[in-house]
């Protein structure tokens, strides 16, 4: 768009400020089915305002919007299909018995008092061997849900000690798109970033695990031993447990450890657990399928429905059934709707160069090194919620303030380690961002139900600010646009 038509920011906020109305009544209304197509027409309607105001103010073209919509749902094609593939990892993990087995013998490991400090623990360590919170979510944060059940943690607790992990593992493995993403979009060498990002995560991360021990010792019910048993009774009496078993996740872990592409991984760990659904779990599998009593074609039509649509098995122990239920593929075209509408409202705003003109509002407060990293952080937060999805964000955020802090002498790796504080802790706490819109789906629990417990990714970029406002390890040397900055 050319400057002249560039819109102003007040101008740039009728579409926002359109969504979240509209998000507002819709969640008001529908509840928890906001998701199943309101929330889908809010974006939709949104985007449509959107082109509507820069076509009739800004003169904007037809053809600037589709293309930029077109682009943002061809960047997502990868993320849609690894929301399919994990929607069967899920399904076939659960009726294969894999999931069954980590509760079973999670509940005799795991102390109560300390469950959500360690749930967190786990998911952080076995984020940081496998670079992504998605992956490490739908196969390890499944089986904690199912624990901090039994446990008598509330379901918005223990989402929210998961994802805490699970997103410091992702901000700082050197496998994850994420952090190779920041590095490279700011242009600092990966481990730098990573070294660099050190400072304001470790802090983060020590303040969200003694929240969670100390909730820990209060959150869980008088009766867990009770619940323990009745839970370990059910799993028992309905599947068969074995250590077996874990040779899938073990098998899973070998190729992500080879660095195996993430759709070829979660494609042959769904293929391997649905296929040991057909030894480990045939009775379930004849339970889920319709019953012909042709053994053949009840065991091939419940290993399909295992992948890609509802399964229920009648456990005899009520709140059992309702976790060990899946929804396979089927179960994820919700999001997947969702996620394109978002792109769709995201490619209009980036089009009509109204998100950058709501971005550049902060750029007004950038005359101290705190403004430059607070700028930062709102603009990442802003992108987050206007393109619904972190690696549009990180991208435009690297884009956008590349240059100033080159030009105002500043360290790339501030900018980078900002991006991340700021982008890809936040955006699964956005509900119609592709993080809140994945682990909600997968964890079962609505974004707004966990967002208050993700404390690691509440105050990261606080402590970001924080770190930047006392100066710590923040170098600064003379400022020279175009050229590499010196070592330090």
């Amino acid at each position: 768009m050319d400057k002249n038509k560039m819109p102003s920011a007040w101008l740039s906020a009728i579409p926002l400020v359109s969504l979240l109305t509209l998000l507002f009544i819709i969640i008001r209304i529908f509840g928890s089915d906001a998701l199943n197509g309101a929330s889908q027409i809010a974006l939709l309607l949104s985007a449509a305002i959107c082109i509507a105001v820069s076509v009739f103010f800004c003169k904007g073209k037809w053809e600037d919007f589709e293309n930029r919509i077109a682009s943002n749902i061809k960047d997502i094609a990868t993320a849609i299909i690894i929301l399919l593939l994990i929607g069967a990892l899920a399904g076939s993990w659960m009726i294969s018995g894999v999931v069954p087995t980590m509760i079973y013998y999670g509940m005799k490991i795991l102390n109560p008092d300390f469950f959500l400090a360690s749930g967190c623990l786990i998911c952080a360590v076995v984020s940081v061997m496998t670079g992504s919170s998605w992956s490490t979510i739908a196969t390890v944060g499944i089986a904690l849900m199912g624990i901090g059940e039994a446990l008598g943690f509330s379901s918005g607790w223990t989402a929210g000690a998961i994802i805490s992990g699970a997103y410091f593992g992702d901000k700082v493995s050197p496998l994850s798109d994420t952090t190779v993403l920041a590095s490279s979009v700011s242009g600092t060498p990966l481990f730098k970033h990573i070294r660099y990002l050190m400072i304001t995560t470790i802090p983060s991360m020590l303040i969200a695990l003694a929240i969670y021990t100390v909730a820990g010792f209060s959150g869980g019910s008088g009766d867990s031993p009770d619940r323990i048993a009745e839970f370990a009774s059910a799993i028992d009496g309905t599947f068969n447990i074995s250590l077996l078993l874990l040779l899938i996740p073990v098998f899973t872990g070998i190729l992500i450890a080879r660095k195996v592409p993430s759709v070829v991984t979660l494609f042959l760990s769904a293929l391997a657990a649905g296929l040991t659904a057909t030894i480990s779990q045939p009775h379930i599998l004849h339970e889920i399928s319709s019953g012909t009593g042709n053994l053949f074609a009840d065991t091939v039509e419940g290993l399909m429905k295992t992948w890609y649509g509802n399964t229920s098995v009648a456990t005899g122990y009520e709140p059992l059934d309702s976790l060990v239920a899946t929804k396979g593929m089927g179960g994820m075209m919700n999001t997947i709707w969702l996620i394109i509408c978002a792109m769709c409202f995201g490619g209009a705003m980036t089009a009509s160069g109204m998100l950058k003109s709501l971005t550049s509002l902060f750029l007004k407060f950038m005359k101290n090194r705190t403004g430059l990293v607070s700028s930062t952080v709102f603009s990442g937060l802003t992108l987050n919620i206007c393109t619904a999805d972190q690696y549009i964000s990180i991208i435009l955020l690297g884009n956008m303030f590349k240059d100033i802090y080159r030009e105002k002498g500043y360290e790339s790796r501030l900018l980078s380690r900002t991006t991340e504080d700021s982008v890809t802790v936040t955006s699964v706490l956005i509900p119609w961002n592709t993080c809140g819109l994945a682990q909600s789906t997968v964890l079962g629990t609505a974004t707004i139900a966990y967002l208050p417990y993700c404390f690691f990714n509440l105050i990261s970029p606080l402590m970001s600010i924080i770190v930047a406002a006392t100066g710590y390890r923040i170098f600064r040397h003379a400022a020279e646009p175009g050229k590499n900055e010196k070592r330090k």
